[in-house]
């Protein structure tokens, strides 16, 4: 039996995530003491205020009145946020439309499992005790789905509006140091990481609490039913990343294309009338995407596990504490980040630029040698001496930090690879490219190797750090925003060239995001594979037969179909941006000459437009193929579909994460230079692969595998349809 007791893991769960939410708030607070609204009588500087959060300004603005300064960037940012507001309202109500029908789909498909039957029916793995309906597990699969969906929607908006609350007062901080701009960027980031994290345990665990009292002991029925809860939760992000990420691309390269490159103006220029829609996408992508996305994969990865528990020892002997070892990491992974956070925040002071990427990098390692120390704890407490899983062996714990390292290294213009990319430019944008992609192929080999070492030693630690792993993803679009605001209110070059540090430092950390996101999608996605397979007890596969030829072909396709989509989506709204931009330089008067103010709110409506309706059939795509391919082929078949397409995506994904262009492009030339115009193309084609089809391609191969979860009973019965026919 487990040291910890039943009581003791009943107490711990609930209190660290109320413990996380509160860290959260207080993060909130404390960024939310600056202001901007301009304040006439400030207090005098204090010599023993930390973090400047009563300092006066450290140096006054070259020829601007300060107190205009701060309402225009409070004018901006009102611009984003009700850009950003109004955009996922209009693409959640689209989504709600979807999500209530996928709901009464889950209900009628697990519900004819058994013709709807009310009656008790022999558990699975142990035939002679009686588990609930089939139609119990159909409504509370329901429910769970629900929950799921709304838990990812909520994460998604709730970060988009921490973001666009702290983006201007990042730019404000700015005049006093960079130093005190990185702690507010970085704090706020670590309020959506916190929010998300604590949030996704607590509902997961009431939703288990409550679900307990009707299933009782059945934990076989209790933990399938809570697997709606993952696929809720990437339904949902699937569309917030395909229309955020088709929304922000299209304002991007609008912006880039005839801004930089036909107009030669700098980026965030206020003249540039796609330059508030780039900044609303930052906020609807990088942010509310990543958010649904991550808290996707955290509860995949949590469920899995506990399907995988419920079916071994723990469920066998109703161990409760080992039952909830999953929930018990996440636990445990709040406190860790809520310390590895004080380190940015409170125990290191950032005194110049270059010590703002050591800082994040800090994080992560910070949080990786802490964790696992963490898990050894949780395991010993709470697991017994010795287990089984059904069909499986015993699992263990996977480090979190390779893939983000290595994402690191091909990204940061402080390397060779991408410098190497950088000196491309100065024969093109056609070498720049080529070079580009070669980095980006090049670069799939580490992360391969890395995940099957990791995948040896098992799944359950790697979302064990999403709040860290979220705060620092988070600080890259805020840091990135601040600099639009300071460059579209007319700050001093000096501001701006703070606000470039923290941007540079973020596209780097974006990166490292993105490499964590690439290692849990693909550790998640095997994780639901194997869950998927221990629940449908399959053991061998034989890959000449034409029904599991099929699903490898299918499979392999996929990634490659589903990238195309999104591709073309960018390009069809980037086109219609293109034009729009254009438009506007040449027909309204004094434009150019700044003597005119472009039309802001045409471009945000044709990104959001584009995204709405550009997002859905990449979605049906996801959605329905599972489906088809399971009910007229067969269940093995799905099998092999879910192997190769999660196998397929995975190598697919890592170059289009890593597409992009270098800082390092400037030694070789100014802004409007022949090179810098190369490397601004070679980054426009690269940002569509790097911020919609790769980030996509993540919830394509977890959403499939959760999805074959869900469906498993119905699968199993009804599947093959094709195959019986002939």
């Amino acid at each position: 039996m487990a040291l910890l007791s039943e009581l003791g893991t009943e107490i711990a769960i609930p209190v660290c995530a109320v413990v996380g939410i509160a860290f959260s708030l207080l993060q909130w607070l404390i960024v939310s003491r600056v202001k901007v609204t301009p304040d006439r009588h400030a207090p005098p500087p204090s010599s023993n205020a930390k973090n400047g959060y009563s300092d006066y300004l450290i140096e006054e603005e070259e020829g601007i009145n300060d107190q205009n300064v701060v309402v225009k960037c409070a004018e901006i940012q009102n611009a984003i946020s009700e850009g950003a507001t109004s955009f996922l309202f209009t693409e959640y109500q689209y989504v709600g439309v979807f999500m209530f029908a996928f709901a009464i789909l889950i209900f009628l498909f697990l519900g004819s499992v058994k013709g709807f039957s009310t009656k008790n029916q022999p558990c699975t793995y142990d035939q002679e005790k009686l588990c609930k309906p089939a139609l119990a597990t159909a409504f509370f699969s329901t429910v769970s789905f629900l929950l799921g969906a709304i838990t990812s929607v909520l994460s998604g908006f709730l970060g988009m509006k921490i973001a666009t609350y702290a983006n201007a007062r990042t730019t404000l901080e700015a005049r006093k140091g960079v130093g005190k701009a990185f702690i507010t960027a970085f704090r706020s980031g670590a309020v959506m990481g916190f929010l998300l994290a604590a949030n996704g345990l607590l509902f997961l665990y009431i939703a288990i609490n409550l679900f307990k009292l009707y299933y009782g002991d059945d934990w076989e029925g209790l933990f399938e039913a809570i697997t709606g809860y993952g696929l809720g939760g990437s339904s949902m992000a699937l569309f917030g990343r395909v229309g955020g990420g088709i929304y922000t691309k299209a304002a991007d390269v609008g912006a880039d294309l005839v801004g930089k490159v036909e107009r030669n103006i700098p980026e965030d220029d206020p003249r540039n009338p796609a330059v508030i829609a780039d900044n609303v996408g930052d906020n609807v992508g990088d942010i509310a995407g990543m958010g649904s996305d991550l808290f996707g994969s955290y509860a995949e990865s949590s469920c899995a596990a506990l399907v995988v528990a419920s079916i071994s020892s723990f469920g066998i002997n109703h161990d409760f504490t080992a039952m909830c070892y999953p929930l018990l990491i996440s636990s445990m992974g709040i406190l860790v980040c809520l310390i590895t956070t004080l380190f940015a925040t409170d125990f290191f002071e950032i005194k110049a630029v270059n010590d703002i990427e050591p800082a994040l990098k800090r994080q992560l390692i910070i949080s990786t040698v802490l964790m696992t120390v963490g898990i050894a704890i949780v395991s010993w407490v709470a697991l017994p001496s010795s287990f089984t899983i059904y069909n499986f062996g015993v699992q263990k714990v996977v480090k979190n930090w390779i893939t983000a390292m290595h994402t690191e290294y091909y990204t940061s213009n402080a390397y060779s690879p991408v410098q190497d990319v950088a000196d491309s430019c100065r024969t093109g944008a056609a070498t720049n490219v080529i070079f580009g992609l070669a980095l980006g192929y090049k670069s799939v080999i580490i992360p391969i190797f890395a995940i099957a070492i990791s995948y040896l030693f098992g799944t359950l630690g790697m979302l064990s750090t999403i709040a860290t792993g979220l705060a620092i993803d988070a600080y890259g679009p805020i840091s990135d925003n601040a600099g639009g605001i300071a460059e579209m209110a007319g700050m001093s070059h000096r501001i701006r060239e703070r606000t470039d540090a923290l941007d540079a430092a973020g596209n780097t950390t974006a990166a490292i995001g993105k490499g964590f996101a690439i290692g849990s999608a693909a550790l998640v996605s095997l994780a639901l594979f194997g869950a998927f397979v221990s629940r449908a007890a399959i053991s061998t596969v034989d890959v000449l037969t034409p029904k599991v030829f099929i699903g490898l072909i299918v499979g392999a396709m996929l990634p490659y179909w589903f990238s195309a989509m999104t591709m073309k989506s960018v390009g069809s709204a980037a086109l219609k941006m293109v034009e729009e931009v254009r438009r506007q330089f040449n027909t309204i008067p004094g434009l150019m000459e700044g003597h005119a103010k472009p039309d802001y709110a045409t471009c945000v409506k044709i990104s959001t437009d584009a995204s709405i309706k550009e997002m859905i059939p990449p979605g049906a795509l996801v959605m329905l193929t599972l489906v088809i391919v399971a009910y007229t082929s067969s269940f093995v078949g799905m099998e092999t579909l879910l192997s190769v397409e999660t196998l397929s995506g995975v190598v697919w994904l890592v170059p289009s994460f890593l597409a992009g262009a270098s800082e390092h492009a400037r030694s070789l030339g100014p802004k409007g230079s022949e090179p810098h115009k190369a490397a601004v193309i070679g980054d426009t084609i690269g940002d569509p692969l790097k911020d919609t089809s790769g980030p996509s391609l993540n919830i394509l191969i977890k959403l499939m595998a959760v999805e074959s979860l869900v469906f498993a009973p119905f699968f199993a019965t009804h599947g093959g349809l094709l195959f019986k026919i002939f």
